[in-house]
């Protein structure tokens, strides 16, 4: 079976998605492509997997035509799925949301996009996330649905040891746009410095990616918290090392924050968790499949910075509780999240929409 995934650009969460299903998806005899329409610096974290970058009408039925998919995934690109119909592709079209940023995002973009989506896909496909469900309850009540655990490469991407640093780090990965939510993170990073001036603020993202006008208000926010020495922005570090950075961070005494207001997943949430860095967590939907309050994590509610320097205090200071918390999370991905897991539910997917399609 031959299988195409699209997007927009290759990075962030998706990037890791594609890649990491790609890969599992090939062990059980599945050739897996990339579509994307964009360039992006994820691209350097894709080795062995055929990528293509197109952008015209002509460039995408030279695709389809030549390479004859037995289906294609569409994520989040209401265009792309009306184009794939309109260049003669007749296979099975599976429509796919992973997020969509803050609510009323999320819902104009549905209310655009719903007649096109019910007129061209054969199914919709969504990781277990409530607000997701309710944004196809909806928008596309009746249409075929399937909803199952995003995959982590969990034998490859895992905790490595390096001699602790002396220093606690704090750190947050996302871009500079608002449902990523980088001035709470700056706020409880200004309170935890208070009370350990030690401390370091670690920021990874994709600089490339900013929302216009983000990066100019980030950097008042760090002046205006007086925060220069103790941010350090990491930006597009290679996806193999990223694994060493969450070890370091773990071994370090300090801990993962996400501040974001609503998450699909939560891949950067995850991939902490399963290299033994605890992480910090608003209730943004998607986490709360893997992180469980003082046993796999710790959640704080949306903007309460008082609440979020607890749980912060907590984590650093408590040794036991972190000890079982680092313990339990790395045990509770690797049995939840695997990869083997999530290619017994695509296939069965697939099957069921094949069978369904006239």
């Amino acid at each position: 079976m031959k299988i195409l995934f699209t997007f927009f650009t290759p990075s962030g969460g998706m990037e890791t998605l594609n890649r990491v299903r790609c890969k599992a998806l090939r062990k059980i005899g599945a050739e897996c492509h990339l579509l994307y329409t964009h360039d992006g610096e994820g691209l350097k974290n894709i080795w062995d997997i055929p990528t293509f970058v197109l952008r015209t009408d002509a460039e995408f039925r030279w695709l389809i035509e030549s390479q004859r998919y037995d289906a294609v995934i569409v994520c989040t690109d209401d265009k792309m799925l009306r184009t794939m119909r309109r260049i003669g592709y007749a296979g099975p079209l599976v429509f796919e949301l992973q997020g969509l940023g803050q609510p009323e995002t999320a819902h104009a973009f549905m209310a655009g996009a719903a007649a096109g989506i019910r007129q061209t896909a054969d199914a919709l496909l969504i990781p277990r996330t409530s607000h997701l469900e309710t944004l196809l309850a909806t928008y596309l009540q009746g249409m075929p649905y399937f909803t199952f655990d995003n995959p982590l490469e969990t034998e490859e991407f895992a905790y490595v040891p390096y001699p602790p640093k002396p220093f606690p780090i704090i750190g947050w990965v996302g871009r500079l746009e608002p449902n990523k939510n980088w001035r709470e993170f700056l706020l409880i990073g200004s309170r935890i410095l208070a009370h350990h001036p030690d401390a370091c603020l670690w920021m990874f993202g994709d600089a490339t990616l900013s929302v216009p006008g983000e990066k100019e208000e980030f950097d008042q926010w760090v002046g205006g918290l007086r925060l220069q020495d103790k941010v350090m922005a990491l930006s597009n570090i290679p996806h193999a090392q990223v694994a060493d950075y969450l070890s370091v961070i773990g071994d370090s005494g300090g801990f993962l924050c996400s501040t974001s207001v609503l998450e699909g997943f939560g891949y950067a949430v995850a991939e902490a968790m399963l290299c033994r860095c605890p992480v910090l967590t608003t209730h943004s939907d998607g986490v709360n499949r893997f992180v469980i309050h003082n046993r796999t994590g710790k959640l704080y509610p949306l903007g309460n910075i008082d609440a979020a320097f607890a749980e912060a205090k907590s984590l650093m200071t408590d040794a036991a509780l972190r000890s079982a918390i680092r313990n339990q999370a790395e045990m509770h991905i690797r049995h939840h999240f695997s990869a083997e897991r999530y290619t017994t539910y695509f296939m069965s997917m697939l099957n069921d929409v094949i069978v369904r399609k006239p």
